[in-house]
């Protein structure tokens, strides 16, 4: 029987890149996000090229009864989840924070922050009543350090960082490991979301310089669950070469 993985946020990047990479290596995946027709096409283009079994859920991270519907929703083997990707999650605007949008500010607390909660409620309860699990929460080099401008992002990502340590410390002994995972800059549809579809100002993020891709973030995911059983790797920062800290690139 395979192994089972759930990822949020798996309709395009790191999380996409995950369920690729996890397919491949055999598991059966349960793929989550808000858009159904790239959940149906991610589910149609992996069955295409991997024998596992896929199964789609499209709700809303944000939304707790939502969370709940889909988690109470699963049926027989799925109710098996080994892995859970906490992948969901997005930056709104670039603003000083005495000018901050507080609809932004309310999205990125109740995707980065809550969902994420509200998912591991529901999936750890499911790993205790198993006996094994591994959670493993993106989180970003701006849950390690601030910039000018990230405030209300940086500070969902810190908390990230706070909560696998404080999951870590609840779950070790049901034998459900835990992880973080904080990549930099990762080329995706990233910066196009934090600035509302402005392509150009999103593009500049990553000119001059090799930034990481999805699957390189993928890979480490994958990483992570293929160490020995006496063996968690809590945390694993993942930088693009040209990148020293969340400010400072060498651009040519």
């Amino acid at each position: 029987m395979n192994k089972i993985a759930l990822i949020t946020g798996a309709t395009s990047g790191i999380g996409k890149a995950c369920a690729i990479k996890f397919s491949q290596h055999g598991f059966d995946v349960l793929i989550t996000g808000r858009r159904n027709e790239r959940l149906k096409a991610l589910q149609a283009e992996i069955q295409s090229k991997c024998n596992v079994e896929l199964k789609s859920l499209c709700f809303d991270i944000r939304q707790r009864n939502e969370v709940k519907s889909a988690m109470d929703s699963l049926r027989g083997n799925w109710k098996n989840i080994d892995v859970l990707i906490n992948n969901a999650g997005l930056a709104l605007g670039l603003d000083p924070v005495h000018e901050g949008n507080f609809d932004d500010w309310d999205t990125m607390i109740d995707t980065n922050l809550k969902g994420l909660l509200y998912v591991s409620r529901f999936v750890s309860e499911l790993m205790i009543r198993k006996g094994s699990g591994h959670i493993i929460n993106i989180g970003s080099v701006a849950g390690k350090e601030v910039y000018p401008k990230g405030n209300v992002y940086c500070a969902t990502k810190h908390a990230v960082e706070g909560l696998t340590k404080a999951m870590k410390l609840d779950l070790f002994r049901h034998n459900i490991k835990v992880t973080q995972i904080a990549p930099g800059a990762v080329e995706t549809e990233f910066s196009d979301i934090r600035f509302k579809g402005n392509k150009e100002r999103a593009q500049k993020v990553y000119e001059g310089y090799q930034p990481l891709k999805p699957e390189d973030v993928a890979d480490a995911v994958y990483y992570v669950t293929t160490v020995p059983a006496h063996v968690n790797v809590s945390d694993l920062l993942i930088m693009p070469m040209a990148q020293a800290n969340a400010t400072t690139f060498y651009r040519t």
